[in-house]
């Protein structure tokens, strides 16, 4: 008997979803069939691919041998299946994309009814992280990232960018007062990252340049998370237009600073492994969030 592609989808399904259980809801299925699935296949192969614990699963040396092969063929499947698509004129195929929680939830999750309805073909697969992830090792088509890149080994593109701004919500500006100098911060409640450092750098003109290096007296991972402090009261803090537009519109955070604040605009960009040309699925998916970043 032979592998099948559904075989080997599972066991990298579980492998990526690090449980029989997580596997069995990213394929629909129950996880009695999940477990009959992966027995087959060792039961086929002659070899046990995944020593399981009460804790966890963990790959055996031929298990990761194996997956590494099972990942490419699927892969080339997913690629064949796109080619016939595009003979019909229509991208598709599985996206993987990668973003921060706040763009996620701000910028593309918004995005996706009308990229879905427009690419009926394409099966997106969102995922969020607060921290620079390899792509290929967390099997990632496309990656946000904003700010300025590092990575000289991916290719990107620009997506638009963002103007940053102090804000703060009108119950903590009625409580402590509204900062009329860089130099009252002092006497605030100031709101930072926990990482990179250069994110509580303010883009604020003061004696010593354009940039004013905060002490936070509160610190977050998640510009979602200093978000949400903001609106609570809990201090001001700096954030890229694309997470507060709403915010500043109803009125429920207030920009302050506003003549002392330089224009620092953070770069948004796509980032994705390609050496040739690009896959028609991550074309069309750039193309459509690009327009609608710039207002097109």
């Amino acid at each position: 008997m032979k592998t099948t592609l559904d075989e080997l989808a599972t066991l990298i399904a579980v492998v990526d979803g690090g449980s029989i259980t997580a596997a069995a809801e990213r394929l629909d299925q129950t996880v009695s069939a999940v477990s009959r699935t992966l027995a087959r296949l060792e039961a086929k192969l002659g070899t046990t691919l995944l020593q399981r614990t009460t804790r966890r699963l963990e790959l055996t040396e031929e298990g990761r041998l194996f997956l590494e092969q099972a990942r490419r063929i699927v892969a080339s499947v997913e690629d064949a299946e796109e080619l016939m698509a595009l003979r019909q004129g229509q991208p598709a195929g599985r996206l993987r994309v990668n973003a921060a929680s706040p763009f996620m939830l701000h910028v593309l999750a918004p995005l996706v009814p009308g990229f879905c309805a427009a690419y009926p073909q394409i099966e997106l697969e969102l995922n969020t992280s607060d921290r620079i992830i390899d792509l290929i090792e967390e099997r990632t088509d496309i990656a946000i990232r904003i700010g300025t890149l590092a990575d000289s080994t991916l290719h990107a593109r620009s997506l638009g960018h963002n103007r940053l701004r102090v804000l703060a919500s009108p119950a903590y500006l009625a409580e402590y007062g509204t900062p009329q100098q860089v130099a009252d911060l002092t006497r605030h409640r100031l709101l930072g990252f926990t990482q990179p450092d250069s994110l509580n750098a303010w883009p604020l003109r003061h004696t010593l340049g354009e940039h004013y290096a905060i002490q936070p007296a509160l610190r977050a991972s998640s510009g979602e998370t200093l978000r949400q402090l903001a609106l609570s009261g809990a201090g001001l803090v700096c954030l890229a237009d694309f997470m507060t537009r709403s915010d500043r519109a109803s009125g429920t955070l207030i920009q302050v600073l506003v003549e002392h604040t330089a224009d620092v605009r953070q770069p948004v960009h796509a980032v994705y492994y390609r050496n040739t040309a690009l896959a028609p699925r991550i074309a069309c998916f750039l193309d459509y969030v690009a327009k609608r970043m710039n207002g097109e």
